[in-house]
C-alpha cells in the first residue's frame, strides 16, 4: 500500500481555544458546524484547520505537554503554516488583517532571495503563519496552491 499524498488537518495545540476560535473568526474565517467547545474546525482551500487544547492535544499523542512548545511565541518551533496569496498587494492586505485582529508582527512583508513576498505573523498561541506571494505557484480556481509537477 502507498500512503496517500494528502495532509487532511493541520492541529493547532493552543492554550484557550474559545479565545483562539475568536481569533479566527476575527479574521472573517467560519467555523465549521462539526466543532464542539473543546475543538473548533475551519475549512480552508487546502487542509481543515483544527483548534484543540494544547495540554489535550499532548495527551492525545501521549507525550508529556511540559518541555513542549506551550503557549506564546517562545522561539521557533520548527513548523510555520502559510497562506500563499495572488499578488504583493494580498500580501499587504492579509498582513494588516492579522495584525489588526491581534496577531503579533514577526516579519514585515518584504521581497525575499526566492523571487517572492513575504511575512510572517504569530496567532495568540505563538504559531508562525507565513503569508506569501510566491510568482512561481499558481493558485487553482479553489484557491488550493499548486506547486510545479
Amino acid at each position: 500500500m502507498t500512503v496517500p499524498q494528502r495532509i487532511s488537518l493541520v492541529t493547532l495545540g493552543v492554550a484557550d481555544v474559545a479565545r483562539s476560535t475568536a481569533f479566527y473568526e476575527s479574521l472573517g474565517w467560519r467555523r465549521s458546524s462539526a466543532s464542539v467547545p473543546s475543538t473548533t474546525f475551519f475549512n480552508t482551500a487546502g487542509p481543515v484547520l483544527t483548534l484543540f487544547g494544547h495540554d489535550d492535544l499532548a495527551a492525545d499523542a501521549h507525550l508529556p505537554a511540559a518541555g513542549s512548545a506551550g503557549t506564546g511565541a517562545r522561539g521557533f518551533r520548527g513548523v510555520t503554516l502559510a497562506i500563499n496569496l495572488e499578488s504583493r498587494d494580498a500580501v499587504d492586505t492579509a498582513y494588516a488583517t492579522w495584525v489588526a485582529a491581534g496577531a503579533t508582527e514577526v516579519k514585515a512583508p518584504e521581497a525575499v532571495f526566492w523571487g517572492g513576498y513575504s511575512s510572517y505573523v504569530a496567532d495568540p498561541d505563538g504559531h508562525l503563519w507565513e503569508l506569501a506571494h510566491n510568482p512561481g505557484f499558481t493558485l487553482d480556481a479553489e484557491g488550493r496552491l499548486r506547486a510545479p509537477e
